[in-house]
């Protein structure tokens, strides 16, 4: 427990905050109940029916103590009459309870779910209109937390909130009814409510900082997780399993430590919450006992006022669950109204693109940088419709960027991007995805088979799934699948090469005919004479009208040659554009780079 001192301080923080946290948290149990107030209201009316009757219940068996079990006794048989009486009371009260309770906890559970249903929407729909800047700038664990357990936390507090105000309308008709049985009792076992309350209060105040600061550490956890999941392969293939399960440890200790400090605090509270109720029903019946031997009361109050004890202590306990879950709710809210609240979205526009084929890509003055550290730099060019043409450049020249940029994943501090002279700010959103299509570096396929993988579920006839798998190269392998394009591909891809991973991405890619497609060292894992082949098909393609303006980040110099025309980027900016052949002659740094990936290659294999 080597970090309990640290966690320590957060509890001291977080017990500063949470004086302030229970009017939050009433306001946060105000927007739920706003939000599903017909079906809440059911479920308090269940509770409130769940409560009246359990008072009945007691009044049911105070006349039975009087009425049947006391005259039995002394007469030494069983008057049939009001026992089937008794047992009609009895069976009638406990299914009208059976009811209230069905109603209650059936129409709490769909206040809960919807609200978590809802809410998890809420939170993914704000993720994919915030721009791709703002998740770099968040880990995708915490991500993940804020829709799953902070959505979770924030409305767990709903499900106990409609017994709990049942409870109020259970402790007014018990109180009454043990008034109208024995006013002494009553009074002495009452005091145990303000004891159970106050205790109860106290509880709720030591635990709600450790369970706050454990809910916090709950994200840090699966932040690591994932973080360790996603660099699987880099981990194994550096040896760094013993430094990585030691970094997990270090986190999961802690919430092991703030787990364990809010157990102890159950372990001393519980046992006292749970004795309290049984003290004062013992209270009642000694006092009661001696009361009935003096002939001050009879045995069915007696009876009545310990039943009521016995019964109404434990729906007492949540409004201890409604005070212990009101931190978590609040901690919850404030992380997804975060998210909900996050600003920065890239608002579309109400255009689309007029007729059809290959487009010209126009870029101007394109300035554009991450955390004030410019990027591109006043880069300028223009590509005629059904043209290939490869971008080349260093590393950190900006050919990520632009590729980013050209699809709209992000928009650029300055500068115009325009498809047959229309900004792609102004495009529709459904139109800037028809016409532009992105082959990124690193190629992501999803635990389900080749149809779903290329198509996303879009309604396209196979046909044309295999004419793009034909493209790109992939019809062969698919075909040998065992089950062709139903052939599940595991999680990632993990049943595929990394140049068949690659195949089937840049058929998702040109299924769609896209007028526009952006490959950004798409594909860096195949054979030269593959990735020729594929290149040459969409040339010819493009050539005969039926394919897409393309520009591909390349590296391969005989790639390179295949294009139309060769962009050579430097420092965010073009430094010089023509054919690969015209760049090779004229411009020493373009030549001695492109060298330098082939051979850097060759040593490679």
């Amino acid at each position: 427990m080597s970090e309990v001192g640290t966690d320590e301080d957060l509890v001291d923080r977080q017990r500063v905050h949470d004086r302030g946290l229970t009017r939050r948290g009433f306001g946060v149990l105000g927007i739920g109940m706003r939000e599903q107030r017909g079906m809440f209201a059911l479920a308090v009316l269940g509770s409130l029916v769940y409560g009246t009757l359990t008072v009945a219940d007691a009044l049911v068996l105070g006349w039975a103590t009087d009425n049947l079990i006391a005259p039995s006794f002394a007469r030494g048989d069983v008057v049939s009459s009001a026992a089937v009486v008794t047992a009609l009371l009895f069976i009638s009260v406990a299914l009208l309870r059976a009811g209230g309770v069905i109603g209650r906890r059936l129409a709490g559970g769909i206040v809960y779910y919807r609200l978590m249903a809802d809410y998890r929407r809420r939170v993914t729909r704000r993720y994919l209109a915030l721009p791709m800047a703002w998740h770099h700038r968040h880990p995708t664990g915490q991500l993940l937390s804020n829709a799953n357990a902070d959505v979770e936390s924030t409305w767990a507090v709903m499900m106990p909130l409609p017994m709990a105000i049942g409870v109020i309308a259970m402790l007014v008709a018990a109180i009454v009814a043990m008034l109208l049985a024995d006013v002494v009792l009553t009074v002495v076992g009452l005091v145990i409510f303000p004891l159970l309350f106050v205790i109860n209060v106290g509880y709720q105040r030591k635990l709600s900082p450790r369970v706050t600061v454990a809910q916090s550490l709950r994200g840090d956890v699966s932040a690591v997780a994932h973080e360790s999941f996603d660099g699987a392969l880099v981990v194994k293939t550096m040896g760094r399993e013993a430094e990585e399960t030691e970094r997990f440890a270090e986190v999961t200790m802690r919430l092991r430590d703030a787990n364990i400090a809010a157990g102890r605090i159950r372990s001393l509270f519980d046992p006292v919450l749970e004795a309290l109720p049984s003290i004062g029903v013992l209270l009642v019946v000694v006092l009661g006992v001696e009361r009935v031997m003096s002939g001050a009361t009879q045995p069915g109050d007696v009876v009545q006022v310990a039943y009521l004890f016995t019964v109404v202590a434990f729906p007492l306990r949540a409004f201890g669950w409604v005070l212990g879950e009101l931190p978590r709710s609040v901690v919850g809210w404030d992380r997804i109204r975060y998210v909900l609240d996050s600003r920065g979205e890239m608002p579309y526009g109400t255009e689309a693109l007029p007729g059809g084929g290959a487009v010209r890509l126009d870029v101007g003055d394109l300035r554009f940088g991450y955390a004030g550290q410019p990027v591109l730099d006043g880069l300028g060019f223009g590509v005629d419709g059904g043209k290939v043409v490869a971008v080349v450049g260093l590393t950190g020249a900006g050919k990520s960027t632009l590729t980013s940029l050209l699809i709209r994943l992000v928009d650029p501090d300055d500068g115009t991007i325009r498809l047959d002279g229309v900004d792609l700010r102004a495009l529709t959103h459904d139109s800037l995805a028809d016409s532009v299509a992105l082959v990124p570096q690193q190629t992501f396929l999803f635990d389900d088979t080749v149809r779903e993988n290329v198509t996303l579920g879009a309604p396209l006839d196979d046909a044309l799934v295999w004419e793009a798998l034909r493209t790109t190269q992939a019809d062969a392998f698919v075909a040998a699948l065992p089950d062709g394009l139903d052939a599940e591909l595991g999680e990632r891809g993990t049943t595929l090469s990394g140049g068949q991973r690659q195949r089937l991405a840049l058929a998702r890619a040109l299924v769609r005919s896209p007028r526009l497609l952006v490959m950004d060292d798409a594909t860096s894992a195949l054979d030269a004479d593959v990735e020729q082949r594929i290149l040459g098909a969409l040339a010819r393609r493009t050539a005969g009208g039926t394919g897409p303006t393309v520009l591909v980040v390349a590296y391969r110099k005989a790639t390179i040659a295949l294009a139309d025309e060769v962009l050579f980027l430097s420092a965010g900016s073009l430094a010089d554009r023509g054919t690969h052949a015209q760049l090779v002659e004229r411009n020493t740094a373009y030549r001695d780079l492109v060298d330098a990936y082939d051979q850097a290659r060759e040593a490679a294999t």
